[in-house]
């Protein structure tokens, strides 16, 4: 689903990221750990081609994104889903408008139709009864709660999630967590999950790889990294 090659990234005279390479397979959740300015942040950029490699290859689906015309990098991104890391809703929507606005352009959809949808996709987030609410009416979790829903709601074979306990508190931040492996479980997705919260790689990782400086400095499941005693892993677990 995701080939990354060599990945480099720098601005002026500052690299970022450093040799990175990493793949993802096909309903997997790889979750990448780091702490704030390791370069996850630039990393999931790249990923949907907002962000030009300094050298090596970003691959989506066997095409390498950085030799694709704007129009077929286009179509390649519908596959794409994002959650931001704010959930970045359209504040001056309610919550059903925002998510019809990613169905605008949908001819196969009838009106009706994308009403259903609209509403189906509401409900599997819980907040059915939230569809005529201003963003601003909402609390953060709901906030990303519908960030999931707007991002779900075009059948994306990968979703990228940026940060998505941030700023909740230790409950909304578990229902998060359970919300993407039910995602996960329900579209077979695959996901990279971008995070500094050791509870939210815990609960939705197949797989871990640890981003420090700018370069990965370890990889595999929760339980053996937090097992290992390398002196550079331990910090990211003994928290």
């Amino acid at each position: 689903m995701v080939k990354i090659e060599h990945l480099k990234i720098s601005f002026a005279d500052k690299t970022i990221l450093k040799d990175i390479s990493l793949s993802l397979k096909k309903g997997e959740n790889l979750v990448i750990l780091g702490k704030s300015g390791s370069g996850k942040s630039v990393l999931i950029k790249c990923l949907v081609g907002l962000i030009a490699p300094t050298e090596g290859s970003v691959m989506l689906f066997e095409k390498n994104i950085f030799d694709l015309g704007e129009d077929d990098l286009n179509l390649l991104r519908k596959k794409v889903g994002f959650l931001f890391q704010s959930a970045a809703l359209y504040d001056s929507m309610t919550v059903r408008e925002n998510l019809e606005f990613q169905l605008r352009y949908s001819k196969s959809l009838s009106e009706f139709e994308k009403g259903e949808l609209v509403r189906s996709m509401l409900a599997s987030v819980g907040l059915e009864e939230s569809m005529d609410k201003m963003p601003s009416e909402l609390s953060g979790g709901m906030q990303k709660r519908v960030g999931l829903a707007r991002t779900l709601i075009t059948s994306p074979e990968i979703v990228l999630y940026d940060e998505p306990t941030t700023g909740l508190d230790p409950f909304t931040s578990r229902e998060i967590s359970k919300l993407i492996l039910e995602v996960q479980k329900k579209y077979n997705t695959a996901s990279i999950i971008i995070t500094h919260d050791v509870e939210c790689a815990k609960s939705t990782a197949n797989r871990i790889l640890i981003l420090k400086n700018g370069a990965f400095i370890a990889e595999g499941s929760f339980k053996e990294l937090n097992e290992s005693t390398d002196k550079e892993i331990q910090p990211f677990f003994n928290q």
